[in-house]
């Protein structure tokens, strides 16, 4: 950003003759010069900082320190299993554990690869697959399933997925993990078939070989499908924006359990994987503990289910 002072303008009309100007143009060039001088120093300040601060070495590493796991903000339920893992796991494998949610999914996995927090719990293997191709300088490796989310077929104006008529409009998530996800979940409802040999966990609305009931698809984001299910026949979602937008659980007319592709990842640092504060955090996530958590509290209850 530049910046316009009195002292760059002309002032030629206004400057007294002879000694005076001479007196006044001199003043008039000292603060350009310290202004310079001031900005070397900063800038020589800066690079200093970064080139010390590179050096610093990340929590995963330091014994004692808090391991932090993300998720993404406003997510209650993630937060809650965090927070019990924090209290009644971690002590037991040596460890202090705490919780941060940050904005979007590009900031949370930035921070995991970059060591500046221990790992997350926001995201299954294809997610995840889906961030590293985006951003091949990130660093991050699947360590441990913990848990499956709440994923179903949602409807407001059906109670079966028998009923849904032919032509019915049908949401589906608008990023392609997600997307493949819920087309995957139609077909074990037996409302589409997939061609033969596809990667299924990688399908798209190209790969449908059978459509019987000629369902048309919109994709929406995921807060907007749970806002805009009074407007479709049905929508394939995650169980916790619905609950969040107060939607009964009643509308959720097919849940089967999640295939593993799509359970929950503990994802962490690859170059912090075999320190022995990640060995313990990944350690204490596969505690039996957790599972039974999920099965039993009720901040997790049909949003995070047990493997």
């Amino acid at each position: 950003m530049s910046t316009t002072t009195a002292d760059d303008q002309d002032t030629s009309d206004s400057t007294p003759p002879g000694g005076n100007d001479i007196e006044l143009r001199t003043k008039r060039r000292w603060p350009i010069v310290a202004g310079l001088a001031v900005v070397a120093i900063l800038v020589a300040a800066l690079i200093g900082w970064r080139v010390s601060g590179s050096d610093t070495k990340s929590s995963n590493e330091i014994a004692g320190a808090t391991l932090t796991i993300v998720t993404a903000e406003g997510n209650a339920a993630e937060q809650a299993l965090v927070n019990y893992i924090a209290k009644e796991v971690a002590p037991r494998h040596g460890i202090k554990v705490a919780f941060k949610g940050l904005a979007d999914s590009t900031t949370l996995n930035r921070a995991v690869s970059d060591g500046e927090v221990a790992g997350t719990v926001y995201q299954h293997k294809l997610w995840l697959s889906q961030v590293l191709a985006a951003n091949p300088d990130f660093q991050e490796v699947a360590a441990t399933p913990v848990f499956r989310w709440g994923f179903g077929i949602w409807s407001e104006k059906y109670r079966d997925i028998n009923q849904l008529p032919t032509g019915a409009t049908v949401s589906l998530y608008s990023d392609p993990a997600n997307e493949a996800q819920g087309l995957s979940l139609l077909e074990r409802a037996g409302l589409i078939t997939l061609k033969p040999g596809v990667d299924k966990w990688k399908a798209t609305q190209d790969d449908i070989a059978g459509n019987p009931r000629d369902l048309k698809f919109r994709l929406l984001d995921f807060a907007a499908q749970s806002r805009a299910l009074p407007d479709l026949d049905a929508a394939v979602g995650y169980t916790e924006y619905y609950l969040a937008a107060n939607i009964d659980i009643a509308k959720q007319i097919f849940a089967p359990p999640a295939p593993d592709e799509f359970a929950g990842q503990l994802t962490i640092g690859t170059k912090w994987q075999n320190t022995d504060n990640i060995r313990k955090l990944v350690a204490a996530f596969k505690d039996p503990a957790v599972q039974n958590f999920l099965r039993t509290d009720p901040s997790a209850r049909n949003i995070l289910l047990p493997l």
